[in-house]
């Protein structure tokens, strides 16, 4: 891993470039547009015979609000290209503690709750989760900090890298959101695997972790629902009328869904509503229901498409701070695609984790988009 960077310092010397703007990679943003498009689609699907049977509000309020998400996020995608990544990295030292202020002020009276967490800001009618954010921020600050030190991540650094990780971490498990805080792991090995961490130190942080989610299963921190669907994967026929529920809901969709898919608007679990929470957390439930496996592997293969960019830009860095965003920016999509869809068919346990680009939400989607502009941001700016 530790190649990559050395192979991005050497391409980045000796090339001449017409600007930036000309080196935007065209592929990247088409392929998170698909995606976003094709989840507005399915959150409309999810939610429109829903709100028609209950008769409160416009059966389109969540299409039209996933619209506007995802329009305020191609302008925050463009947004975060505009300024170059080298002046977040020289502001890691005010984006740190600006970030863990704001994950310190939603425990407070100031934010609310939902579902048994305190992890959102009430703004008029939207609601701002400063989680989400906090993870393109600890990417910028854990890139600016190892690429401060060339990637030479003795024992004493190491412990530095964790401990900035750690207390944005040690904030959100008080909300208590544990998907949220495995996301924040997930970048943290990734990006220590390319900063050239040593193979017996990230084999320890591994298993610390794994200890620290049994203590807090044990502990109690977690609601007692929220427990309960993290095991339910382990034996989903033991309680079908509770933790396990969403998850045998959650497969009969996908397997209804067959080979072509019983077509759009067409899925009789999602139209009678069977799958909780499905145009949020099983938003892939719609996809494999009404598209079937072909809409699937059409979706995972834009989803592969994001992943294969991000790895080139990262590949093709001017610095190994840009190597390092990148790598951060693709450990999150890589985890949350893996356990969003995994968690689906019962392979991965359900933890709330928002499958980029399709749940619907604001401030998950407007932090994808945010992510990728960094990204493109590095790749305009590999020759500068």
């Amino acid at each position: 891993m530790a190649a990559v960077a050395s192979r991005t310092r050497t391409r980045g010397t000796g090339r001449t470039s017409t600007g930036p703007w000309a080196h935007v990679d065209f592929v990247l943003v088409v392929a998170v547009v698909l995606i976003s498009a094709l989840g507005t689609l399915m959150v409309y699907s999810a939610t429109r015979r829903r709100l028609e049977a209950e008769g409160r509000v416009d059966p389109e309020y969540f299409l039209n609000r996933q619209l506007v998400f995802v329009v305020l996020g191609i302008a925050v995608m463009i947004g975060m290209t505009l300024v170059d990544y080298r002046v977040f990295r020289d502001r890691a030292a005010l984006i740190y503690p600006a970030t863990v202020a704001l994950l310190f002020a939603v425990l407070t009276p100031l934010g609310s709750s939902s579902k048994g967490s305190q992890a959102w800001f009430q703004l008029a009618s939207f609601q701002f989760q400063p989680s989400e954010w906090a993870k393109i921020a600890l990417i910028v600050c854990l890139a600016a900090y190892a690429s401060l030190h060339r990637g030479d991540l003795d024992a004493q650094r190491l412990a530095v890298v964790v401990g900035l990780t750690a207390v944005p971490v040690g904030l959100i498990m008080l909300q208590p959101d544990l998907g949220t805080a495995l996301v924040f792991l997930a970048i943290l090995l990734g990006m220590l695997l390319v900063a050239g961490a040593r193979p017996q130190h990230l084999g320890a942080l591994a298993l610390m972790g794994v200890a620290v989610v049994v203590v807090v299963l044990q502990l109690g921190i977690l609601q007692d629902y929220q427990r309960e669907r993290l095991t339910a994967f382990l034996d989903p026929t033991e309680d079908t009328q509770r933790s396990a529920y969403n998850l045998n809901q959650s497969k009969i969709a996908i397997a209804h869904g067959g080979l072509t898919g019983t077509g759009l608007f067409n899925g009789s679990q999602t139209n009678l509503s069977y799958v909780p929470e499905q145009h949020t957390d099983f938003i892939f439930t719609v996809v494999g229901e009404e598209l079937g496996l072909a809409g699937s592997g059409l979706l995972l293969a834009l989803f592969a498409v994001v992943i294969w960019r991000t790895w080139r830009a990262a590949a093709l860095a001017r610095d190994l701070s840009g190597t390092l965003v990148c790598v951060g920016v693709l450990a999150m999509f890589v985890f949350q695609i893996f356990e969003n869809v995994g968690m689906t068919m019962g392979i991965m346990p359900i933890t709330g984790i928002p499958l980029p680009f399709m749940s619907y939400g604001g401030s998950a989607t407007l932090a994808g988009f945010a992510a990728v502009g960094l990204v493109l941001n590095v790749h305009m700016r590999r020759f500068s």
